[in-house]
Order: C-alpha cells, then sequence, then structure tokens
C-alpha cells in the first residue's frame, strides 16, 4: 500500500494583511469577527494564514486600533476621526467628500475611493497629515448609495454570456457587468436603463440587469427619454392613472357653483407665453365705486378634481412637478386635465381659487379675500399681445394684436385693464425692490425646431414689462395667501417656499471673479449685499460677461426649497411666501389650496411631520427635473453645434479648472470646453487665484471673462459633450 503525501504547510505570507483586516471591520464597524471570518472573506483556510490572522488581530489589538469584545471576537475601536459626507466624483476616478465636520471637501484618492460612486452617502477616515495642505481621507464604509439605477450603453461580448454597460457622463469610472439573461434582450449600441444589483468583494465591476431599453444612442427621443431615465423621471402615465383621469366627471354643475363666489361677469383674462397649452392663472378686473380697483388671481382649482388617496393623486405626488425640457413637457397631470378642464380656457366657465384684492392707486391693499370661485376668461393673451398694448400706451388694442375670440367684454376694458395693472404692477415692484429684493433677470436660451425637432435657430428669452405684470400679480397672491396662514393664532401647518441668505464664501469669491470686470460688491449689511448685487446685475446688461454674472450670482444664493418651518424668502424680501399659483404644474400649490381651504372651514392644523415629508420630497424632486431640464438644453446646444463644425465663435471663457477652459459662444450661449492638452503653443497651469490657466514659459494668461475665439472639436451626443479648439485670443 502506497503511503499518502502529506500535505506540506504553506508559508506564503498575505500581503497587506493588517490593512485588509482594518478594513473588513471598519466596513461593518458594529458587528464583531473572528478569525474564520476574516478568512472566509479572504478566502484562505491553511494553517499558515489563519495563524497570520490571529497574530495580526492580536498585535491590533494591543496598539487599541480594534478589541476583543468576547473570546476570539474582534471589532474596529470607534474614533472621532471617523466622519460621514457626500462623495463627489472627479473624472480621474479620484474624488472629495463635502463634510459639515471641516471647512474644506476632504481629497480621496481613487484608491481610497473604496466603490463610492457620485453622490454616495459615505463614512471616511481622515488622516492627520495633510498632501498639499489639503485633508486627505479614506472611504471606509458606504452608507447610502445615491442611486442604483444609471443610463448607459449596453456592449454584447460577442461569442460570451454576457454584457457591459458603460455608463453616459464622466463621473463613473466602472462599467455595470450585465449577464446575458437581463440585458432584457437589448442589443448591441442601444441605450438602456440598468439596475445595479450588488458589487462582489473582489469583482471590478458591479453586477445589474437591464430595466428597459430606451433605443438606439444617438437617435433624438431616445436620448431624452435617456435624460428623464437618468434623474428617475417618467414620460409616460401608467394606464390605470390614464383610465381614472378619463372617467372624473369634469361637468361644470350648478350645486358646486353655489358653494363658491360667483365670478364670472367680472372681465378676466389669461396672459402667457404664444405656444403655452395650459393656463393655471387668470386675472380679473374692476373699477370700483369708490375709484379703487378689484383684482382677482384666478387659479385653477386642480384640488377640486385631485382627490387624496387615489391613485391620481398619488402619481402626481410622485412625480411633484411637470418638467419643461427642450422640445416637450412632461406633465405632472394627465393631458385631460392640464390642458382640458384645468386649463382656464378663453370663454370657458372654470372652478377657480382665488385671492382678490381692493387695491387704490398706490397699489396698498385695503381688503383682501381667499376663497373658491367660479370664473369665465373673455380673452387669451399672449405676452407680446399684452406688450403691444403697454408699449402702446393706449386704451385701444393695436391693429397687429389678435386676440382669440370676439366676445370679450369691450376692446377698450381689456386695454384699459392692461394698462392699470401695469402701473400697478410696476409700483409694486418698485416697493419689493427697495425692500431688498433681487432682481435676476436671466436669459433664456430657446430653439427653433423644424418638425423633427431639429434645432434650426437659436433665440433669447428675456422678461418684459407684461411678463412682470403678471409676475408681480402671482408673488401677490403668493405672499398674502401665506402672510394669511402664518399670522394666525395658534400657528398653523403650511407649504412655505423659502430662500436662506447667500452664503458668504460664495459671494467673497463671487466679488473675485467681478473685480476682474471693474465692479465692486457691498457686504455691510443684508440690504447693501442686496442693492449692491442688483447694482451689479443692472451693469452687466448688455455686455459680454452679463451671462457669466448672472450664471455666478445666482450660484451665490442658497436653493429655494419647501418646507412647514418659515424661515421667509431673502431673493424676494418677503416674510411669508407660498407658492399657490401653478397647482397644474407644482404639487406644492396643491398642497398650499388644501390648507388654505382646510383652514377656511375652520379646521385644526394638519400634521406639520407629513407635510414637511411631503416639501422634502417635493423639493428633491424639483432639483431632478431643473437638472434634468438643463441637460435636455445642453444635449440640444450639441445637436445645433453640430451642423456649425467649420465655423469660428466668439466666446466668453465661463470657467477654468486644471483640466480646461469652459467657453461659452456670446452669438447662441452654446458653452463647451477647451482641454489644457489641447493648448499647444505652451505648457499651461491652473492658477486658483486669478481663474486663469497660465503658460510656463509664455506666462500667456486665459481667465475667466476672456474672450477667445473657438471652433468645433467634437460634438458628442451620446456623451452630451461640446469640444472646442481654441485658435486664439480674440483682438480688443
Amino acid at each position: 500500500m502506497s503511503k499518502k503525501k502529506k500535505r506540506k504547510p504553506s508559508h506564503n505570507k498575505i500581503s497587506n494583511l493588517t490593512n485588509t483586516i482594518l478594513s473588513i471591520l471598519k466596513k461593518d464597524r458594529n458587528q464583531t469577527f473572528n478569525y474564520k471570518q476574516i478568512a472566509a472573506k479572504l478566502g484562505v483556510n491553511d494553517a499558515s494564514s489563519r495563524n497570520q490572522i490571529i497574530k495580526t488581530l492580536a498585535k491590533l489589538a494591543a496598539k487599541q486600533e480594534i478589541e476583543q469584545v468576547d473570546r476570539g471576537k474582534y471589532k474596529i475601536v470607534n474614533t472621532t476621526e471617523y466622519h460621514t459626507g457626500i462623495f463627489d466624483a472627479a473624472q480621474r476616478g479620484n474624488g472629495y467628500v463635502i463634510c459639515d465636520d471641516f471647512e474644506d471637501d476632504i481629497y480621496i484618492a481613487s484608491n481610497n475611493v473604496n466603490k463610492a460612486l457620485n453622490g454616495d452617502e459615505v463614512e471616511l477616515y481622515v488622516y492627520k497629515r495633510r498632501k498639499r495642505g489639503k485633508l486627505e481621507g479614506e472611504i471606509t464604509n458606504i452608507i447610502q448609495r445615491a442611486k442604483t439605477e444609471y443610463v448607459g450603453i449596453i456592449q454584447i461580448q460577442p461569442n460570451k454570456n454576457f454584457a457591459f454597460v458603460v455608463v453616459d457622463g464622466n463621473k463613473m469610472k466602472t462599467d455595470i457587468f450585465v449577464p446575458i439573461n437581463k440585458t432584457k434582450r437589448a442589443e448591441d449600441g442601444d441605450k438602456v436603463l440598468v439596475s445595479m444589483e450588488d458589487w462582489p468583494e473582489k469583482a471590478d465591476s458591479p453586477n445589474g440587469k437591464v430595466l428597459k431599453v430606451l433605443g438606439k444612442a444617438g437617435e433624438h427621443n431616445t436620448e431624452i427619454h435617456a435624460i428623464l431615465a437618468d434623474y428617475g423621471l417618467p414620460y409616460e402615465f401608467p394606464r390605470e392613472v390614464e383610465e381614472y383621469a378619463n372617467n372624473i366627471d369634469l361637468e361644470i354643475k350648478a350645486e358646486e357653483i353655489a358653494k363658491r363666489r360667483d365670478m364670472r361677469k367680472d372681465l378676466t383674462f389669461t396672459i402667457d407665453p404664444k405656444d403655452a397649452k395650459d393656463f393655471d392663472d387668470a386675472l380679473s378686473f374692476t373699477v370700483l365705486e369708490n375709484g379703487n380697483y378689484e383684482v382677482g388671481v384666478h387659479i385653477a382649482d386642480v384640488s377640486h378634481y385631485l382627490k387624496e388617496g387615489t391613485v391620481l393623486d398619488d402619481e402626481a405626488y410622485e412625480r411633484a412637478t411637470s418638467v419643461y425640457l427642450v422640445d416637450r413637457v412632461v406633465p405632472m397631470l394627465p393631458e385631460i386635465l392640464s390642458n382640458g378642464a384645468c386649463s382656464l380656457r378663453p370663454h370657458e366657465e372654470k372652478y377657480t381659487f382665488s385671492a382678490v384684492f381692493e387695491l387704490n392707486d398706490k397699489a396698498e391693499i385695503k381688503n383682501e379675500w381667499f376663497g373658491r370661485t367660479v370664473t369665465y376668461s373673455d380673452a387669451r393673451f399672449a405676452y407680446e399681445e399684452a406688450q403691444a398694448i403697454i408699449d402702446n400706451k393706449t386704451n385701444t388694442i393695436p391693429a397687429e394684436v389678435s386676440l382669440t375670440g370676439k366676445e370679450y367684454k369691450t376692446d377698450q376694458a381689456i386695454a384699459d385693464a392692461t394698462l392699470k395693472l401695469d402701473e400697478l404692477a410696476k409700483i409694486m415692484r418698485r416697493k419689493r425692490m427697495s425692500s431688498g429684493a433681487i432682481s435676476f433677470d436671466k436669459v433664456e436660451v430657446k430653439f427653433n425646431l423644424d418638425e423633427a425637432a431639429n434645432p434650426v435657430g437659436v433665440f433669447f428669452k428675456t422678461s418684459k414689462d407684461a411678463n412682470k405684470l403678471i409676475e408681480e400679480f402671482m408673488l401677490l397672491a403668493n405672499r398674502k395667501v401665506s402672510e394669511f396662514i402664518g399670522k394666525q393664532k395658534p400657528e398653523k401647518t403650511f407649504v412655505y417656499r423659502v430662500h436662506d441668505e447667500p452664503d458668504e464664501s460664495k459671494l467673497a469669491a463671487l466679488q473675485g471673479v467681478v473685480s476682474n470686470f471693474g465692479h465692486k460688491l457691498n457686504f455691510k449689511d443684508r440690504k447693501s449685499v442686496s442693492q449692491s448685487l442688483n447694482k451689479l446685475l443692472s451693469d452687466v446688461q448688455g455686455k459680454k460677461e452679463q451671462n457669466l454674472v448672472d450664471t455666478l450670482a445666482i450660484r451665490t444664493m442658497s436653493k429655494a426649497e419647501y418646507t412647514t418651518n418659515n424661515i421667509g424668502h431673502y431673493g424676494l424680501a418677503f416674510d411669508y411666501y407660498s407658492h399657490f399659483t401653478s397647482p397644474i404644474r407644482r404639487y406644492p400649490d396643491v398642497m398650499a389650496h388644501r390648507l388654505l381651504q382646510q383652514y377656511l372651514d375652520g379646521e385644526k392644523s394638519a400634521n406639520a411631520e407629513v407635510y414637511q415629508e411631503r416639501c422634502k420630497h417635493s423639493s428633491n424632486m424639483e432639483y431632478l427635473a431643473t437638472k434634468a431640464e438643463r441637460d435636455s438644453i445642453k444635449y440640444m446646444q450639441i445637436r445645433f453645434m453640430q451642423d456649425h463644425q467649420d465655423e469660428e465663435f466668439l466666446g466668453v471663457i465661463s470657467g477654468v479648472t486644471d483640466w480646461g477652459i469652459y467657453v461659452e459662444i456670446i452669438s447662441n450661449k452654446c458653452e463647451g470646453m477647451v482641454r489644457t492638452r489641447d493648448i499647444k503653443d505652451d505648457y499651461y497651469e491652473f492658477d486658483q487665484d486669478q481663474f486663469a490657466l497660465v503658460g510656463k514659459e509664455t506666462k500667456n494668461m486665459y481667465q475667466l471673462g476672456d474672450e477667445v475665439i473657438v471652433k468645433v472639436k467634437q460634438a458628442d451626443l451620446v456623451k452630451r459633450h461640446l469640444d472646442f479648439d481654441l485658435v486664439g485670443k480674440a483682438e480688443k
């Protein structure tokens, strides 16, 4: 009988064992581990490896880096070195953690990211040393993923039973592995929505499955749907929601009119963009016997149709807002409501919720009333038509104005109303500005699209008197409704739209930028800040730096949000402010309507915790919708620039980083990047203090706000990235 050979013991040393054990214990810091569990995680089971683990555990316990809480069971020693924050991924695989415990962001090298992805809430260890003056750390645990669904292009591996999804954008440095049976029959090159399911310890890529095939990358509808999917926004209604909406009784009934204030005989009209399909606000105007004016701000009574606890209301709440993309609107409500029953169309009776004010010639409020009404719109104006009346300054409607229908009271009455409302609005605006409101009249970029949604031209939308007329009366209604509830005793729960004071460090950074253009800011007190911001925004009107300064000034502001905790609205200089005037497209306005009616009926205060959670959700959905809207504009800008590849454009440097300069073309506001490595006349380095790239040998400088000539290098629709070649500086 032959003897069995004995297996020789392994004496291979496990590399980096100390750090590996610490990493395992840090990841689950509230768990205890024995040597067997650690060996299993490392995939070793021989005696030598086990001995190495036991000895290392003993050493770490002796150093008090870990503690033995039970016989043979260890856990990490919790210290104040561990913090939590949000990971901001950079293009090269490294990134920063934004952490409330530190003024500066914490730098995370690519080898210390440890599978964190952009936006994740993470736990991190901050080193005591600094690297080039920066705090540095290591991510030790993923507390919560920012998202688990991503949009990307699927790459089917030929002759293999798997695929990879390459995620859109440059913030995710790994692709997602998808088994062939989880690809949902996607074809190679399709754009898909993929769910990240798990990320095994030793795997380079997470595992996932395809949730939806969006279409061929680069096709228009595919890319628009991809933008929505990337933010978890829907582009169609579930069948049961459509069915519910289609079965609502939309008839205007006598018994319902009897419960409301009947204002159908008051001169009433809407002023909206010429391409608007839903009209959720109207103004009525009556001259009273005492010489004052009764102005009604009438808002679609969406809450009459949108009943709590229904599938329709659940869907509206989840969406929380309509999304305005460059070529379409994704509505919060199905079309039968948004463009039909709730839209204050001309020559139709509608259920409305109204704020009615008695004003004198000084725009002082003498009386106010809030409640449900029924109204009849006599005419529909486009902003351009109302503007023509204001510009003409006559009490007749100009010949070039074509009103919808001919059943309104008289041309003269409507013209008179428009001129008086404009006069009152201007008084209200002056009062608001003198109280410290900030005037952000940022230019909006719009596209002329052909039938196939191809951009054939760019135009800029600016706010004129007709726009400001409507804005002032909507602001009046929003302010007075929230004031009416906010001043009640005992205090009542309400949905406020708040805006905190600007961040001082951001204001200082803005001063650093605008000083390059010869502008100054005054930080003495709250009023001087708002006054100098208004002066700055006025001074840059029509200048090359206007869009840059407008954008940077907006970024200094805190984000407006919905909350039940009122702190006022800094930008508008209001102590009380809510959103009441757009319930067709904003769920917080629906909540405001419901709460106002509840309190008008004498009912007790609503549950603050419930409404605070709804406010938080609404703010988050608004943020996602805004990002999607910006992405759609960026996408259309890239499509537009694809047809202008051989042209030279004058642009202004709108951003400077160590990897390149951002340039915004003055004629069309399209922004692209000139990469540092593509500027060939010198080796350029980023000078953070001067907001500039500086040539090492020539000392040539490309600074924020400089005018330059650029050409399109690459317009990539799929990656949504626009690259420029730098032709040179513009001649002065």
